[in-house]
């Protein structure tokens, strides 16, 4: 028996708005939930600067995991709890699979990201994530120490045939994933959010069953799966949707927000089952 004591939650299309806004009401909801004993953490694809503005927005987070499952930060301090690397022959041969393709790529530090080729992906994503980014050529070339993630863009029926030759191809060796139909993402074998969460929960005195965890794509679905309650926005992918416990609004209707403040209030905290 334990109660919903916490919530994990996806940024982007799960609790940021299209715009990449967080609405006033979902700030006041989580804060007031956080005085009330409740704990917060972030889960995200996006590297640590890119999460931070969102976490010091919302101003309530207690832990954050990054990168997919590679990074856990604490947003109090920035320090790095727990990374997860690739080998440096491990990111090259990621590398040289995306060249097969012709896709654009890119990889991170902390603070920035160094792609393969100026085009509207790499213009793109420097909006949406609000990162430095330097364009370096062919990312085999250039990683020259372990990385944390490597991530490609392409239409999405590339990505689709790119994520299932790349799941058989790195099976063991690295996760491959998608959190946008047009993003194809490379973590070590160990960072999947599933994992972070219960390395996190631990951290924060908890069991990943004490856990509300919201999502909307295929990067979540580890942490959804060992939920206490499992929750997919009106706006997931359709197999997201069909593996969660319940559906809440979408991202654009504060559906996070909306459902913990409805849910903690009609439902006692003994009286929620894992």
């Amino acid at each position: 028996m334990n109660a919903v004591k916490a919530a994990a939650f996806d940024l982007d299309d799960t609790l940021l708005r299209d715009d990449l806004t967080i609405s006033a009401e979902t700030v006041r909801v989580f804060r007031q939930l956080r005085d009330q004993g409740f704990v917060f953490v972030a889960a995200s694809g996006r590297t640590l600067m890119s999460m931070k503005p969102f976490v010091d927005a919302l101003g309530c987070v207690s832990l954050c995991i990054g990168a997919n499952g590679a990074l856990i930060w604490d947003p109090a301090d920035g320090r790095v709890l727990h990374r997860e690397t690739f080998s440096v022959d491990l990111c090259h041969e990621i590398a040289r699979f995306g060249n097969e393709f012709g896709c654009y790529q890119q990889t991170y530090s902390d603070d920035r990201f160094y792609f393969n080729e100026v085009s509207d992906y790499s213009r793109r994503y420097a909006a949406m994530a609000s990162l430095p980014g330097e364009c370096v050529g062919d990312l085999a070339q250039f990683i020259r120490e372990p990385r944390s993630k490597i991530l490609m863009m392409s239409d999405e029926d590339t990505v689709a045939r790119m994520l299932a030759l790349g799941q058989q191809r790195f099976a063991g060796r690295a996760s491959v994933t998608c959190s946008k139909p047009y993003f194809l993402e490379f973590n070590p074998l160990r960072a999947t959010k599933g994992i972070a969460l219960e390395k996190t929960a631990a951290l924060l005195g908890l069991k990943p069953e004490n856990f509300a965890v919201f999502g909307d794509s295929l990067n979540d679905l580890p942490m959804l799966r060992i939920a206490g309650l499992s929750v997919a926005v009106a706006n997931a992918r359709p197999e997201v949707i069909a593996g969660c416990d319940q559906v809440c609004l979408s991202n654009n209707e504060d559906g996070v927000a909306r459902f913990l403040e409805q849910y903690l209030a009609e439902v006692p905290q003994q009286e929620v089952q894992a």
